[in-house]
């Protein structure tokens, strides 16, 4: 009799603990006052962190723009007879060998002059570098075109020559200038490189109340003739490298003030994304003690085990989502704040850290949606429909793979749009969608009659295949699990 009531005892108690645990914030308020601390916090964040994210955008905004806008000068500055707009995936193209001597001694008197010429503060980097022509060329070569004679030696040899700085108006350069290293032998020549790099600083950043930030930019200029067909692409190369000013002083109390409070707020959201993840941590540890008393009673009344999917009932999802939110933000704010104080130029990690966070925080107001029932249903249905959804695209995206891998091999040559398996897939993408379809079909070049019949037999078979079957089924799926969500919810709310 003692052991049967302290059972019914324990299980009382296991009863209202799971009933109170199951219960929404507000349900918990009434039943107990206990006050939603998680929910409240939850909010404030999700203001913080928005706050957090705009601000870092907009200094990030500044950086984006200033690699642009340089990148679009040194083309303008370096190239000769550059255009303004690139041709396909390189800057710009030569035909001659005169267009070619011109463009490379063009970059060398571009450079040496560039503190005279340019807009920009730019300046040389003078440890130990300076402007590298490199030219790779085949060791041996004879050919005679009008007798189909060729007699090549397919290994390859580099050459380089170094101008520095200091010596640019010396008489070393102009023995460099005039040696026979820029006697180009064009039907054995794979390519010229021509390297340097250049200093720059970005006081834009002043007008917006922050402190400047110090750039090096690595150009690369390559005169690519690998398929000697009597045209010279050249690509133009900037990669830009983020570095702390060394020795920088910059007057004024606003800037300095500006700084100390976004500091100050970046902190605010350190601690509020801190108490939010001791809360939740919380929260998944109780679950899981709960979880324990749940399997162990289970046992001991009915000699069974709990399966893994009621096991997994009381792991809550969107608490595991704000813990690795709230650790995403914490580390990503601290990067920002190192970035404010320029002890730090992580740019892209610190985005990708802030812009993930934010996005997961976002996503986790779906929760609280949830308790609305109008909102609820489609929370319900996007549950229920995703593991057919995943299922369908699995199987949609092995017919998907082989059109991408089709058309790229057949239409590559004859189409901009197929000329790689990215590219393909982009394309194929869009008219999935609906977009671009004309220009799809107009592009391809009618050079091969045979071609151009494969195409069009391609391309309305994709079309037809995905947008009247495989896209109607998709949201067929969508709407069925809709219909089921609906008619329960209609009938029995009180399961939802």
């Amino acid at each position: 009799m003692m052991a049967q009531s302290d059972l019914d005892l324990k299980e009382t108690a296991l009863k209202e603990d799971l009933k109170f645990y199951f219960m929404n914030p507000c349900e918990k308020y009434r039943a107990r006052r206990q006050i939603p601390w998680k929910l409240a916090l939850q909010i404030l964040k999700i203001l913080m962190v928005t706050t957090q994210l705009i601000f870092f955008g907009l200094s990030n905004q500044l950086v984006v723009s200033f690699k642009e806008e340089n990148t679009v000068a040194f083309k303008h500055l370096f190239l000769k007879g550059y255009s303004g707009v690139d041709e396909d995936d390189y800057s710009c193209s030569i035909y001659t060998q005169q267009d070619a001597y011109d463009s490379i001694f063009y970059i060398i008197n571009q450079y040496m002059r560039l503190k005279n010429i340019s807009l920009g503060t730019l300046g040389y980097e003078h440890e130990g570098s300076g402007l590298k022509i490199c030219k790779q060329q085949y060791k041996k070569v004879t050919m005679l075109p009008s007798n189909d004679t060729l007699n090549i030696d397919v290994s390859t040899e580099t050459e380089c020559i170094f101008f520095k700085p200091q010596e640019l108006a010396g008489k070393k350069a102009e023995l460099k200038l005039n040696s026979s290293f820029f006697s180009l032998e064009f039907y054995r020549l794979i390519q010229v490189e021509i390297s340097f790099k250049l200093k720059g600083i970005a006081l834009q950043t002043v007008h917006a109340r922050e402190l400047p930030d110090c750039y090096v930019f690595q150009n690369t200029i390559t005169f690519n003739n690998r398929a000697h067909s009597g045209k010279i692409k050249i690509y133009f190369d900037s990669d830009t490298d983020i570095q702390e000013c060394k020795d920088w002083h910059v007057f004024g109390s606003v800037l300095q003030k500006n700084t100390q409070y976004i500091l100050i707020f970046d902190g605010f959201v350190i601690l509020s994304c801190f108490a939010s993840l001791i809360l939740c941590t919380r929260s998944i540890v109780l679950a899981l003690r709960l979880q324990k008393r749940f399997v162990n009673y289970f046992l001991e009344k009915y000699k069974r085990h709990v399966c893994h999917a009621d096991r997994l009932e009381f792991i809550n999802g969107w608490y595991v989502l704000v813990i690795i939110s709230d650790v995403m933000t914490i580390i990503g704010s601290i990067l920002k704040m190192e970035i404010k104080a320029k002890n730090l130029t992580s740019y892209d990690v610190c985005s990708i850290l802030l812009g993930t966070s934010t996005l997961f925080v976002w996503v986790g107001v779906i929760r609280y949606l949830g308790y609305f029932q109008t909102y609820n249903v489609l929370i319900l249905t996007m549950q229920a429909s995703l593991p057919k959804v995943l299922r369908f695209c699995c199987c949609a995206g092995m017919i998907y793979l082989g059109y991408t891998f089709c058309g790229w091999i057949v239409l590559g040559p004859y189409h901009e749009k197929f000329e790689d398996l990215n590219t393909v897939a982009e394309c194929l993408f869009s008219l999935v969608n609906g977009d671009d379809m004309f220009a799809t079909f107009a592009q391809i070049q009618q050079k091969s009659m045979l071609v151009w019949m494969f195409s069009r037999l391609y391309l309305y078979s994709f079309i037809s295949l995905f947008i009247y079957m495989i896209l109607s089924l998709f949201i067929a799926l969508i709407t069925d699990s809709y219909d089921t969500i609906k008619v329960k919810h209609f009938f029995f709310p009180l399961h939802f």
